[in-house]
Parts: structure tokens; sequence; C-alpha cells
């Protein structure tokens, strides 16, 4: 699994809806908005790892973590972590799993993050989302898992 994670002061997901654009994720104040990637051979005890990992790293102020402080986080599927445009001019997605894989491991992370404790909002797995934040330092983390 693959993380891209970001201290942020509020962010928000957004995806159009048959009324028009709705609001399906937001946290505010100090938190992280995490991106999540899953590729082939990621597990139920990866996405156990990564939980634990996004609920103790510290990267919030006065290196504290989300667990110190109970900062939320707002965890987004993204497959395109694991796009390959080393060659050519268009990315390959050859190393993101398909989404029967991804979408119950990523559900297991902010499962996991949940049973930790921790305040959890989400995107919408599939959706095309709009994602609005505000990066805090700037301060952006990959994790591997």
């Amino acid at each position: 699994m693959r993380a891209v994670v970001q201290r942020v002061d509020g962010a928000s997901v957004v995806v159009e809806g048959d009324g028009g654009p709705e609001t399906v994720g937001e946290i505010s104040g100090e938190g992280l908005c995490v991106l999540v990637g899953v590729t082939h051979d990621d597990t139920e005890e990866k996405a156990a790892q990564l939980a634990r990992k996004l609920w103790s790293v510290r990267m919030l102020h006065g290196e504290k973590s989300c667990s110190d402080i109970d900062a939320p986080l707002l965890v987004i599927s993204q497959f395109t972590l694991y796009g390959d445009a080393r060659k050519g001019r268009r990315p390959t997605w050859n190393a993101a799993a398909p989404g029967d894989i991804a979408e119950p491991l990523v559900d297991e992370v902010v499962a996991r993050l949940r049973a930790l404790g921790a305040t959890v909002a989400t995107g919408r797995f599939g959706a095309a989302m709009r994602v609005g934040l505000t990066n805090d330092g700037p301060f952006t983390l990959v994790l591997d898992i």
C-alpha cells in the first residue's frame, strides 16, 4: 500500500451528485489528508499496518500524532499513486489493484483507524472527486507499507 499524507488545516472531498455538487467527506482544524493507493499484493494486514502508522506518525505541530491530540483524518482512495510514467507520455496503471481488490482494503484502513479511536472522513470510491485542502507547513510524506 502507498499513502501520500499531508498535514492539513482542514480538507474536504466533493463529488458531483444528482442534485449538483455534494460534500462527501470533510475535516476541520489540524489533521491529516491521506491519499491511499492499493497494489496487487496488498493484504488486510498491510491495511492494518498503514492504519497504525497513520494514527501514530508524528507529523502534526509539536511532533504530535493524530492519536496524541485526537486529530481527524480524511482518507481518499487514489489508484493513480501506482501510475507509471517512466516510458512514453501516457502513464500506465498496471501496478494499481482493480476496484474489487482495492475498495475493501481502503475500507479496511478506515475501519482499523476507527477501531483505534480515530475520527475519519472519506471520499467516495471510484467517483470523480474534487479534493480541497490547506496544506499546513507544507508537510507531506509518502508512506509505502
